[in-house]
């Protein structure tokens, strides 16, 4: 009987490649989340445009003929005109700031906690919804900004173009701050309290109701402190961009945009560093 001898055979076995850490997709995934979030809520839609424009109707023409500009708009323009960029921030700010209240929601239904353990990065996750709640105010803030001929303000291309970018570095910053706010929160109300103790006030001091040559004393010192004033600033040069019948007393508008972008880029790392850590509510 003859025994054959088959040759041995080797194998290797290739180890296994790391997968590259994506960034932008689930960024991406919870930022299309929050939109999709705000176009199936209907009231939402009306209510974030129709209340920002009454009330830049009855405030504004209630004080129009009560408020002095003084080199603050267009000879005649009145309260309406200059309270315009306001309406604008105010815009951004409900918007950015109501957003980051799915925050609470996620974590009290669960949605969080099983983000928070996925194989994501923290940063990830803060940039998809940082991103969610951008492009919510943003959308929002120009379709107001169609409205500027109504309120006698004529945009040029590259008055436009800043508006644009001034409009998108608010939001971003804003929604950074909401973040910070509503990730130690458990609770909606708690959050509606801050908001009205802290981020109302950053938004009327911030020179969208009055001007800060208006103010004095301590209230002028605050409103120069206020990182909101200088982005208001730089949105309202835009919005008069070449118009040599405005003068916008302050910084220009490259200081006031570097000044916005400083504060969006420390906001936005605060957030990525408040998500690392462990909230009371997640054990629940």
């Amino acid at each position: 009987m003859t025994t054959t001898t088959l040759p041995s055979a080797s194998f290797t076995v290739a180890a296994p490649r790391a997968a590259a850490p994506s960034w932008w997709l689930p960024a991406l995934s919870l930022c299309q989340r929050e939109l999709v979030r705000f176009l199936r809520q209907r009231h939402r839609v009306i209510g974030s445009l129709a209340t920002p424009i009454m009330f830049w109707l009855f405030l504004g023409l209630g004080m129009q003929h009560s408020f002095a500009g003084k080199g603050q708009t267009t000879a005649g323009g009145g309260f309406i005109q200059y309270f315009f960029a306001g309406v604008i921030l105010m815009i951004l700010l409900f918007t950015a700031i109501f957003s980051t209240i799915s925050i609470i929601e996620d974590r009290r239904e669960g949605f969080l906690q099983s983000v928070l353990v996925a194989p994501v990065s923290r940063m990830s996750i803060v940039l998809g919804k940082v991103l969610g709640g951008t492009v919510l105010a943003f959308g929002q803030a120009v379709l107001f900004l169609l409205l500027a001929p109504l309120a006698g303000i004529h945009l040029t291309l590259a008055g436009t173009l800043g508006a644009l970018a001034m409009m998108l570095i608010l939001g971003f910053s804003l929604t950074s701050l909401g973040f910070c706010i509503a990730w130690r929160m458990s609770s909606t109300q708690g959050f509606h309290v801050i908001m009205n103790l802290f981020l109302l006030p950053m938004w009327m001091l911030s020179g969208a109701l009055f001007p800060v040559s208006g103010a004095a004393g301590v209230a002028q010192v605050i409103m120069r402190l206020d990182p909101l004033t200088y982005g208001l600033a730089g949105l309202r040069r835009c919005l008069y961009w070449n118009d040599p019948a405005v003068i916008v007393p302050g910084l220009g508008f490259v200081p006031c945009l570097l000044i916005s972008v400083v504060f969006a880029v420390v906001l936005f790392m605060l957030a990525c560093l408040i998500s690392r850590k462990r909230v009371s509510a997640d054990l629940i």
